[in-house]
């Protein structure tokens, strides 16, 4: 593993692991009301069309780490959908 993959995995790491404290807080609270559903969607997308780059580029840091962002943007927009409702009660 050269220095560059090193780089790319931390990278991937620290943008993927952004949303774990949101998907906590939603989780606990139900609360989703000033999140944006449109944001993660766009989000989702980009991250969706970065794998497929990667897959292109036969590159593991970026399939790797935008595979486990697609997954976690995935619960967060779910659980945006699921708590909405509640929200609007």
């Amino acid at each position: 593993m050269t220095w560059t993959d090193v780089l790319g995995l931390v990278a991937g790491i620290c943008t993927t692991a952004a949303v774990i404290p949101q998907i906590k807080k939603a989780w606990e609270t139900k609360k989703v009301k000033d999140v944006s559903p449109g944001m993660f969607t766009i989000l989702l997308i980009g991250v969706f069309l970065w794998v497929i780059y990667g897959i292109t580029q036969k590159d593991l840091p970026i399939i790797a780490t935008n595979g486990v962002s697609l997954g976690l943007n995935g619960v967060m927009l779910y659980l945006m959908l699921r708590y909405r409702k509640e929200d609007n009660s």
